[in-house]
């Protein structure tokens, strides 16, 4: 079974109109030139640094446009749509850095909210606390699409192999990484933490991600792309602007990967001993 992917990149600002606008317009690309599965990156409805003004532009799921324009974008085309994430107002006050995948139809298929937190201080000056506002997920989850097992992660996920590993052996295909990387996390990991996800659990990887400068001054890496089960890089953008990456995904590939290199049926339990050594002049029990 073959297919055609497009990871979306986007410079998405404050407004959530205005992005929810660039998105549908860079899907009908995606579309047209054949893709039936289509990425957007990670907070696609807006890149806010500053709180107070993301919540000012929240809305709950129900009434958040990003979430409209996408069910009916997926339905007038007639595609798989992922919005990779965007920010929703939940009822306790917190937010959800949350995906949605909507079908053909325009039915929504499956939400999925980040489970790790982008909890750093990087030597930069840059310091985010992502658990200070956003409500953590706890649930994995993997569609069965007409063309692939689908699996999801967002962003700092991507740094949490296990979550790679559990999907994967539940029968994972091909994994999503919808991102906004800093740049200099993206510069010095990006390609290689897509890479070895890819390569260790013998799957495919589709990563939209944010790119450029954007309204609120953050920087962000882009590169989206789209990496084979042998960690073959098939598409790619560049680090600045909007693009659309498209792919062939051969979902036979998985297989010929595993039969390959089949760490998934090799994978053993083992136990683990903490040695601990005498110290200067004493003796070892």
């Amino acid at each position: 079974m073959t297919f055609k992917a497009a990871a979306i990149q986007m410079c998405s600002g404050v407004d959530p109109v205005k992005n929810a606008a660039d998105m549908a317009r860079l899907v009908r690309e995606a579309a047209a030139k054949g893709a039936v599965y289509v990425q957007t990156p990670e907070m696609t409805g807006a890149v806010q640094k500053d709180r107070p003004g993301l919540r000012a532009v929240l809305r709950d799921e129900a009434n958040d446009i990003i979430v409209k324009t996408a069910a009916e974008l997926a339905q007038e085309l007639g595609i798989h749509l992922h919005v990779g994430s965007t920010a929703i107002a939940l009822d306790d006050g917190k937010i959800a850095n949350r995906g949605f995948l909507f079908g053909p139809d325009g039915r929504l298929l499956s939400r999925y909210d980040k489970i790790h937190m982008f909890d750093v201080d990087l030597d930069n000056g840059e310091s985010w606390r992502e658990s200070a506002v956003y409500r953590p997920g706890s649930e994995a989850r993997i569609v069965s699409l007409p063309f692939a097992e689908l699996g999801f992660s967002i962003c700092y996920d991507v740094r949490f192999p296990q979550l790679f590993r559990a999907q994967a052996v539940a029968g994972a295909q091909v994994m999503t990484v919808p991102a906004a990387f800093t740049r200099q996390t993206g510069e010095a990991h990006w390609e290689i933490l897509l890479r070895a996800r890819a390569i260790e659990n013998g799957m495919f990887v589709i990563a939209a991600a944010q790119a450029g400068t954007h309204e609120d001054g953050r920087e962000t890496f882009g590169h989206s792309m789209i990496i084979d089960p042998w960690g073959k890089v098939l598409a790619s953008a560049g680090g600045t602007g909007e693009a659309v990456v498209i792919a062939e995904i051969d979902v036979a590939a998985v297989k010929a990967a595993h039969d390959k290199i089949p760490n998934l049926k090799n994978a053993r339990e083992f136990s683990l001993e903490k040695i601990a050594t005498p110290a200067a002049g004493g003796v070892a029990a």
